[in-house]
């Protein structure tokens, strides 16, 4: 039977602390599923959900991105995954009574745990000017207020259109358009800050800004560098991926400032073997230094290219551009500024080379321990260096395999969340439904903020995601959404955007991935596309949590008539209808998708075109893939100060806090926690078990402040520190971000340490 959601926040004063665990999975890992669904959705209602699971006839996970193959597990889930979907299918409901009971002011007073442990909200809901409630409202009038307060804007582009990774390709697509046809390119979205870094590298280089393999390569690789990731809690099914490349005989590379459990042994919990024994994953792991890892693969660029038949010279010649640019600052990598800036030791590093030496087909696994810092574009970058340096791109089991965080992530960016399109893009966008797009860039999320905090942005429309709860410099950035006229937040469930709003606020209800969407014309599907370029269709089975809620799609459609009205001949209504003719229309817009209904019917979905995967062809201002030549970076820290990431617990998907625990690294019953090694603890006067407040320290001159953390002696590497993320993202300032990216520097956070 599920269980009744908690009524007060938990304490989370007095966190527990035991030694870090060495395995993921395995039976831990499946007791602790089974718990989480019991409680959100009963016993009858878990089986009948977690079984359609990325299965062909099933739904997409709403977690990570991570491909399926073709063929699927029974059980085709990670425990991440299960908890995802137990929250999203929960049997739990927040009511207009719910609200009655509590006002605005107590909602900000409550943890993102206790918020999404409320269940799925059930009406339309509207917080009026001066209001102290939400109220429960008609869509239609819900709709009016839309339309009131986007009309009366001086210009469009005072408007923001915001896109979590969860939304659909067919809501993307409505939404991007609904956007340029209201007359901005204000569409920021979560990629803007995780993997936009990878992206601006990607395109520069290789001419698209997408990884090149599939999970068929990393299967053949003969080595996998997995870099600024932990698989084991952000992608556990990636583990499944690395077991099978280590069992063919890949060797594994795990680059990281901190020792993760699932790097270490996987206990595939698929197989009894599995089980009881798992897998050792890890070859070498080097514990580099945060931002350290640019210097690391530019000195490993240096001796690859003064190693005797190390380079592939055919594909450097025929597929490249730069080569001697790269290999004049090749050779100025410095050894001792290399150890330096990485804190690994030169057997470490030798190590490395002998087996990027011995590997004939690399993979370079990537998340936000990359693209998180001021100089993650030039870092990638250098990634790239290495592939190209060894024909790595455009071969079976090899390539660049940035691994994405949110279920569509990718296909939304696809469909045309960016505040930066191509004119290709705008011009097939116009040809196609008659309208005229406007040319100048829109604001990304930390222009967006900027522009809020400003008075250039009035209106906020969230489709889907936290917005709050996701971006830096909290209190900049609660301050500035507190400045605008309307805040709409698309969501099935709770969060901290909800408590902070504009004038007037609107919480519009909306089907989840496990929900049955039926509309005029039947039962319908969506599309995603996952992180190695697979698109494929999603079904949800269970009945919607209330009557009153519509899909995504059906909220764009309505919003657009709303505001656009009898001036819009975009068939808005049709799309509602019946979402083929949405496919029908993308087919003819976005290269790649032709014929886009009759292949999303395939069970397997089907693979976008990649053109440096497919052809060894490179769309890139050359016309081939370009080696650069950044000067190195690294982080610079001041004496008696250390270097602060961001990361997720293993009870956490992105902003949704599933429960207080982190159990690989042996953190239990709280949050608010720093992880720092034992002998700069020492250094700095810092007892395990005591507390002390964060302060970040940045050129701005501002203190930011993170009260009554709990110090956590843990392995990190030498002068670095972790600590869970929204609870830190007020230490992370708005202006310090990526160059080119504009990405949030949320790995690399200079702090000092105040008693609490």
């Amino acid at each position: 039977m599920a269980t009744k959601p908690p009524t007060g926040d938990p304490v989370q004063d007095a966190p527990q602390v035991t030694p870090p665990k060495h395995a993921a999975a395995g039976l831990p890992a499946i007791g602790h599923t089974l718990r989480i669904a019991q409680e959100q959705m009963g016993l009858a209602r878990t089986a009948r959900t977690l079984l359609k699971v990325n299965q062909k006839d099933g739904f997409d996970c709403p977690g990570c991105a991570w491909p399926e193959g073709d063929k699927r597990h029974t059980a085709e889930f990670c425990e991440n995954g299960a908890k995802a979907v137990a929250e999203e299918a929960t049997l739990r409901r927040v009511t207009p009574e719910f609200f009655a009971a509590h006002p605005l002011a107590d909602l900000a007073t409550r943890s993102g745990y206790w918020l999404g442990q409320q269940g799925r909200i059930t009406q339309p809901m509207y917080l009026p000017e001066g209001g102290d409630h939400y109220e429960a409202i008609s869509w239609e009038r819900a709709f009016a207020v839309i339309a009131e307060e986007l009309t009366a804007l001086g210009s469009p582009d005072e408007a923001l259109f915001y896109t979590s990774g969860r939304t659909s390709n067919e809501a993307a697509f409505l939404f991007q358009l609904f956007a340029r046809e209201f007359g901005t390119n204000n569409l920021p979205d979560c990629s803007n800050m995780c993997h936009e870094s990878s992206g601006s590298a990607l395109t520069e280089t290789i001419g698209i800004g997408k990884g090149s393999v599939s999970l068929e390569d990393l299967h053949q690789a003969d080595l996998i560098i997995v870099a600024g990731q932990n698989p084991g809690t952000n992608h556990p099914r990636m583990l499944s991926a690395l077991e099978k490349a280590k069992t063919a005989g890949a060797k594994i590379i795990s680059v990281n400032p901190l020792p993760e459990a699932g790097m270490e042994r996987f206990k595939n919990p698929q197989t009894p073997l599995g089980m009881l024994r798992g897998t050792a994953l890890n070859d070498l792991f080097l514990q580099i230094r945060i931002g350290g890892d640019q210097a690391l693969f530019r000195l490993l660029n240096k001796l690859v290219i003064e190693t005797e038949g190390a380079t592939d010279e055919t594909f450097i010649r025929e597929h490249t551009h730069g080569y001697e640019d790269l290999a004049a600052a090749a050779k100025e990598a410095d050894w001792d500024e290399t150890l330096t800036a990485t804190g690994l030791t030169r057997p470490e590093i030798e190590r490395a080379l002998a087996m990027v030496l011995a590997s004939k087909r690399t993979i370079v696994c990537w998340a936000m321990g990359l693209t998180q810092h001021k100089h993650a574009v030039a870092t990638i970058r250098e990634v790239v260096n290495l592939l190209l340096l060894r024909g790595n791109i455009g071969r079976p089991g090899a390539g660049v395999c940035p691994v994405r965080g949110h279920s569509n992530v990718q296909g939304d960016r696809t469909m045309g969340i960016f505040e930066r399109p191509a004119p290709a893009f705008l011009d097939a966008l116009d040809k196609e439904f008659g309208i005229t797009s406007p040319r100048g860039h829109g604001y990304d999320v930390v222009r967006s903020i900027q522009a809020m905090r400003d008075g250039h942005a009035k209106v906020l429309f969230a489709m889907g995601g936290n917005f709050v709860g996701a971006t830096p410099d909290t209190e900049v950035t609660e301050a500035a959404i507190r400045r605008t006229a309307l805040t709409v937040h698309v969501s099935t469930k709770l969060n901290r955007s909800h408590a902070v709003t504009g004038r007037r606020a609107l919480i519009l209800p909306t089907l989840g991935r496990t929900d049955k969407d039926v509309q005029a014309s039947g039962r319908q599907f969506v599309t995603v596309e996952d992180s190695m370029g697979m698109v494929h269709a999603s079904r949800g089975n269970l009945a919607p949590a209330s009557p009153h809620l519509l899909s995504e799609p059906a909220i764009v459609a309505r919003m657009a008539r709303a505001v656009l009205g009898s001036a819009s001949a975009t068939p808005w209504e049709d799309f509602e209808r019946d979402y083929a003719a949405v496919r029908d229309r993308i087919a003819r817009v976005i290269p790649g998708f032709e014929d886009f209904n009759a292949r999303a019917a395939r069970p397997e979905g089907f693979r976008l075109p990649h053109a440096p995967r497919d052809e060894r062809r490179f769309p890139t201002r050359t016309g081939k893939a370009n080696f650069t030549a950044a000067p190195v970076e690294y982080p610079q820290v001041p004496p008696g100060r250390l270097l602060l990431q961001t990361l997720r617990s293993h009870d956490q998907y992105n902003t949704t806090i599933y429960g207080l625990d982190d159990r690989y690294r042996g953190i239990t019953g709280g949050r608010r926690v720093v992880m720092v090694n034992p002998a700069d603890a020492a250094e700095l006067g810092l007892a395990d078990g005591s507390y002390t407040d964060l302060v970040s320290e940045w050129k701005d001159g501002v203190e930011r402040r993170a009260p009554g953390f709990r110090v956590v002696h843990y392995p990190t590497a030498r002068g670095c520190a972790a600590a869970y993320y929204p609870e830190t993202n007020v230490l992370v300032p708005l202006d310090s971000t990526a160059d080119t990216s504009n990405t949030p520097a949320s790995k690399s956070v200079v702090v000092r340490f105040e008693p609490a």
